[in-house]
């Protein structure tokens, strides 16, 4: 009943097939399919039970690099979506399937994933901590500041669950920093207008992370990047790693940041605001104020573009 019909004809079996090769990861038998005209009809047919999906759906969530090749290269749509408004790319990051994700990417899947989805690839790979997936998908173009249609609650308030905020409350340092460094709104990492009238008292990334302890690694990287230091309404418990971050916090507010610091932020600013933010490599400027604009102090530690 879950099978789909093609406008081309009536399904015989020749989805069930496809499916299968793709199931069995045999690349060489769904090449041979594909070969013949009743079987290519069918390639972006859903079909199957529980979550009916195309077989580029099947080879993304299985991680069957081979076959997902193969029906890239015969014309799998490759934003197609599943019933729950999923694409192959979003179900591929999901899965954790790197080669997957940059042979989608490659074929020019939306790095976005669907409107129609409450969660994005971006949202996933960060709440996951997944920061090589991370970095592919803002590489391509992802927005930084995925549009998050969910409230989350903490602490008896209701916040928005962006990528910046999920990274931080999961403890995946390496996935906050590489937020930042593509420009990740450090503030409340949300721009969307319509979710932040649904919430009384937006919460700060700054605040959340002395509310949920995240450490005075957190704090430092807010600040570096230019947090507003002054929106944080400061709550101070018995948690050892807060009073730390929040005695940094208030010396941040008494010590403004040098000149140097600020030029960096503004010239951070302007290519975000031209989408330019992956370029800082392409500047034709010293390679030390390169390593400056990205924060890159000691290029064994550091992440970079």
């Amino acid at each position: 009943m879950l099978q789909t019909k093609s406008e081309d004809g009536e399904d015989n079996g020749e989805s069930r097939l496809l499916n299968q090769a793709v199931f069995k990861d045999d690349d060489k038998l769904l090449a041979s399919l594909l070969s013949q005209d009743r079987y290519r009809k069918f390639i972006n047919s859903r079909s199957g039970w529980g979550i009916p999906g195309t077989p580029l759906r099947m080879a993304a969530s299985r991680g069957h690099l081979r076959c997902l090749e193969v029906l890239l290269a015969h014309g799998a749509e490759v934003d197609s979506l599943d019933v729950k408004a999923q694409t192959p790319l979003f179900t591929a990051v999901s899965g954790k399937y790197l080669s997957c994700v940059l042979a989608l990417l490659k074929a020019g899947a939306n790095p976005n994933g669907s409107m129609y989805n409450n969660c994005s690839p971006v949202l996933t790979a960060a709440r996951e901590g997944d920061v090589e997936i991370l970095k592919e998908l803002l590489r391509h173009g992802a927005e930084v500041n995925a549009r998050s249609k969910v409230l989350l609650w903490a602490s008896n308030a209701s916040v928005s669950s962006g990528p910046l905020y999920l990274s931080a409350v999961y403890g995946h340092l390496d996935c906050f920093k590489v937020l930042l460094l593509y420009g990740a709104d450090p503030n409340y990492n949300c721009t969307d207008e319509k979710l932040f009238r649904r919430i009384k008292q937006p919460k700060t990334v700054m605040e959340m992370c002395l509310r949920h302890g995240c450490g005075v690694e957190y704090v430092q990287l807010l600040i570096d990047f230019g947090a507003n230091v002054y929106l944080p309404t400061l709550i101070i418990e018995k948690s050892t790693k807060q009073n730390e971050a929040v005695e940094l916090l208030l010396k941040e507010r008494g010590c403004p940041k040098s000149l140097m610091s600020q030029c960096r932020l503004a010239i951070r600013m302007h290519l975000k605001k031209i989408n330019k933010m992956h370029c800082i490599n392409d500047l034709e400027i010293p390679p030390v104020l390169k390593n400056f604009l990205i924060y890159r102090t000691a290029p064994s530690r550091s992440l970079t573009f």
